[in-house]
């Protein structure tokens, strides 16, 4: 293996396990005399040590993922149905010069991705992608804040691209002539609506979610495999429409560029980066990767290298071939071919979207059963979610309890209304491990330093990422409602004054594997843009983060705090998958 294995415990068949954190011993029940919130502080502003490499095995999670595994789980996970309508509906507004969008958006996604992937590296051999980090770098209820906006997003998420699938389902079915036209909107198209829109009925979509799930029950392996043949297919039929499409490209129609001006392409560059959303599910395999350390960076930011590609030539044929005026707002690129009298390439695009949502969904399910693993290891879920099948090495628990909720939603509400409060849980996960490599990194400086010394220099950065994040938003807002261009200068002033303290007064170490470049400015970058973009969307998304992180710090209060503990002596212990299968 590329990384160091801790052996410092074994089980009573000599299987080395990873140690759970022992640094910390305030998760005792505080005394009587101990108020309930300072209790309830002493609870969340616990923090979980972990070694920057560890291996173990046992009967847990099986190790089966190579680099090219992670590589399609990467590019399953960000390239759904939208590489086919989201190119052409920014590009009705941003022109040809949707392919600048695309590459602003694609390039602040590699930042993020420069920032999962340091993180990805440094704790290789444990499941929690975002919520591990921030429990590391930060405390317990801010991991536990992390994990909940996160879950909404996959929940709703899952549920609606459940609903899209179905759709597409039958209206391949349909080009059955004995099933055309006759098949209800209760089975696949859209949902029958009940008691005034309340309920909406679809019976496919839990159909089609109930399949997915028993794949992902039957092991990583299996579901890897129908990942890496779905993901497949529809790469080769997007480069295969790019390939036709360059034949039918008039240059003329990329003149004028950008003939809304550069705001439009920024406002383009706001929309589509939730395109590229998905790489970061490749940090959730972090205990199925056969390699973890070296693969998951590679699986980080080569499959977001792949994306970007593809995003950027789809966006030169379809602007190439109709002008930019002239492009559908429901399938663009289909009627784009169907234009040029190439009928058969939108029948191709229906089957690249099926395709395209299969694995995206696959791949949602497949994290969301991975966060709550971790959650149910740390205490802050039930148990039941930390249990590992012993023949199949996968949470099968989790799985079916993620795949009941997305069921639930899915088959019973319209869940295509919600989706202007989704992207919350994303944005807040990339900011907060941007922020986790900056903390992370001073760690190391200060472990032999004053304690106090060390706290307060600790707040003091953590001071400075907020003050980052707020000219973030700030800006964001004042871009939003066309505020004067000075008032956004002066937001961006202090924002690179944050940035200057946080790289003057600050240590830094280089990270143990892959390490981010230019830190600590690359990271705030990020969180600068992360939060501009939290600023662009609709206002009910900021009252869902707000509502939904009360509920979160109830729930914790009400129950995490009781029973977390990440500094018990239980261990996690996970299979190595057979020595055949690590080459």
């Amino acid at each position: 293996m590329n990384f160091r294995i801790i052996n410092k415990i074994k089980d009573q068949s000599g299987h080395r396990i990873l140690p759970m954190d022992t640094s910390h011993k305030d998760a005792t029940p505080s005394s009587s005399s101990t108020s309930c919130f300072s209790q309830f502080c002493s609870s969340a502003l616990r923090a979980k040590t972990l070694k920057p490499s560890a291996d173990a095995s046992g009967d847990g999670l099986i190790r089966r993922l190579s680099v090219f595994d992670l590589l399609l789980l990467g590019v399953g996970a960000s390239i759904g149905a939208g590489i086919f309508v989201v190119t052409g509906t920014v590009a009705r507004d941003a022109g040809p010069g949707v392919t600048i969008s695309f590459i602003l958006a694609g390039a602040s996604c590699v930042l993020n991705a420069l920032c999962y992937a340091e993180l990805a590296s440094r704790f290789p051999a444990v499941v929690g992608g975002a919520y591990l980090y921030a429990y590391t770098a930060f405390n317990e209820i801010t991991a536990f804040l992390v994990f909940m906006q996160l879950m909404l997003d996959y929940h709703i998420g899952a549920a609606s691209i459940a609903r899209s699938l179905a759709s597409y389902v039958a209206t391949i079915f349909e080009l059955i002539p004995a099933l055309k036209g006759k098949i209800p909107p209760w089975v696949g198209h859209g949902g029958q609506e009940l008691f005034g829109g309340t309920l909406s009925i679809n019976i496919l979509a839990p159909i089609l979610l109930a399949l997915l799930t028993i794949i992902l029950c039957q092991g990583v392996k299996e579901s890897s495999a129908v990942n890496s043949f779905m993901t497949t297919t529809k790469v080769v039929i997007v480069i295969f429409v790019i390939i036709v499409g360059s034949f039918k490209v008039d240059v003329d129609n990329w003149s004028p560029f950008a003939p809304n001006g550069f705001k439009e392409i920024l406002t383009g560059a706001t929309v589509v980066f939730f395109a590229y959303v998905g790489f970061d599910a490749v940090a959730n395999s972090a205990e199925e990767s056969k390699r973890p350390q070296r693969d998951l960076p590679i699986g980080i930011l080569g499959s977001l290298l792949v994306c970007i590609i593809l995003y950027i030539a789809v966006c030169l044929v379809i602007t190439g071939m109709v002008p930019y005026n002239m492009l559908g707002e429901d399938a663009p690129l289909a009627e784009a071919f169907t234009s040029k009298g190439l009928k058969y390439v939108s029948i191709l695009i229906s089957i690249g979207a099926v395709a395209g949502l299969t694995t995206t969904l696959l791949v949602g399910l497949y994290v969301q059963s991975r966060l709550y693993l971790g959650l149910g290891r740390d205490g802050l879920l039930p148990s039941i979610f930390a249990k590992v099948h012993p023949k199949r090495h996968t949470p099968v628990h989790s799985q079916v309890w993620v795949g009941i909720i997305a069921a639930v939603l899915g088959g019973l509400f319209n869940v295509h209304i919600l989706s202007h409060i989704l992207s919350v849980g994303s944005l807040t996960g990339y900011s907060v491990v941007a922020a986790c490599v900056v903390t992370l990194r001073w760690k190391k400086r200060t472990e032999n330093q004053d304690s106090s010394k060390c706290m307060a220099t600790w707040c003091e950065g953590v001071i400075w990422i907020a003050i980052l994040a707020c000219c973030g938003f700030a800006t964001g807002v004042l871009y939003r409602v066309g505020a004067s261009f000075i008032y956004m200068i002066v937001a961006l002033v202090i924002a690179i004054l944050a940035c200057a303290a946080l790289y003057c007064r600050q240590d830094y170490s280089e990270a143990p594997g892959f390490s981010c470049p230019w830190v600590p400015i690359v990271p705030s970058v990020c969180i600068f843009f992360n939060i501009f973009l939290f600023a662009q969307l609709h206002y009910e998304a900021w009252i869902r983060f707000v509502i939904l992180s009360l509920i979160s710090v109830a729930i914790y209060a009400f129950y995490g705090q009781y029973h977390a503990n990440p500094s018990s002596d239980e261990t996690i212990i996970y299979h190595m998958a057979p020595a055949e299968d690590t080459h």
